[in-house]
């Protein structure tokens, strides 16, 4: 009796111990931050390249062209072997102002002189209707000047002579758009296309004349200009050779 008294009191005991204590409250633990969000940033837009300026680069005849001018433009017994001759690219305004490249056939000691001279026409912004290789007209020099095309080498005899080589036949040769720059002999040309730019009075585009800077850039390479012959008169011819 008295045993199961004691664990009754000591039953009770723990129930009353119980009732005081509170229950332990769960604990979450606190959400982690979230990330700041990731941010990319927008590229710079890439403006537009600005319009290339003046370039120029030279370089020997291709196996190509070599087989292209063969017979056209050169032929055994030229003065000057292809192997002397180069290839010069450069660019220049057209007569709307755009921005056009082409190429001319020189003879390699000429290529220095020839890219600094078309610098400076780049430069004054003086228009050029076309710049090609004249093998591309048949090696007919009245079919390119009926194009009016700039243009330097092509193995002929001098216009007016059986006898004399030309000196575009050396290399050291351009003419500069030669509808309107003609070749006149006795106060005519042969060109109809020329015929308004006889009279030479009128600063023109294209127009080469005594005074201008296209001129003047010229003879700042030691260049001969036609333009000062007396009868004939070339104004599209410009020469490293003397007449």
């Amino acid at each position: 009796m008295l045993r199961s008294r004691a664990l009754t009191l000591t039953a009770l005991a723990a129930l009353a111990t119980a009732g005081c204590t509170a229950d332990p409250v769960a604990t979450t633990p606190a959400p982690a931050p979230e990330d700041a969000p990731v941010t990319t940033a927008s590229p710079t837009p890439t403006p537009d390249p600005a319009p290339a300026g003046f370039t120029s680069s030279s370089r020997r005849l291709t196996d190509a062209e070599q087989a292209a001018m063969r017979g056209v433009t050169w032929h055994p017994g030229c003065p000057v072997p292809l192997t002397d001759l180069r290839v010069v690219r450069l660019a220049f305004h057209d007569f709307a102002g755009r921005r056009r490249t082409g190429r001319l056939v020189v003879h390699r000691d000429t290529v220095a002189d020839v890219r600094q001279v078309f610098e400076q026409l780049w430069a004054l912004g003086f228009p050029i209707r076309r710049m090609r290789p004249i093998e591309a007209y048949g090696g007919d020099d009245f079919a390119s000047i009926e194009a009016d095309n700039t243009s330097a080498f092509n193995c002929r005899a001098k216009t007016g002579s059986s006898a004399t080589w030309s000196h575009h036949a050396y290399g050291r040769a351009i003419d500069v758009n030669p509808l309107e720059n003609p070749y006149v002999l006795h106060g005519r040309t042969t060109h109809d296309g020329s015929v308004p730019y006889l009279d030479r009075s009128a600063a023109r585009p294209g127009v080469l004349r005594e005074g201008d800077p296209v001129v003047a850039a010229f003879d700042a390479i030691g260049w001969y200009w036609g333009g000062r012959w007396h009868d004939p008169v070339d104004h599209q011819h410009f020469s490293a050779m003397p007449d």
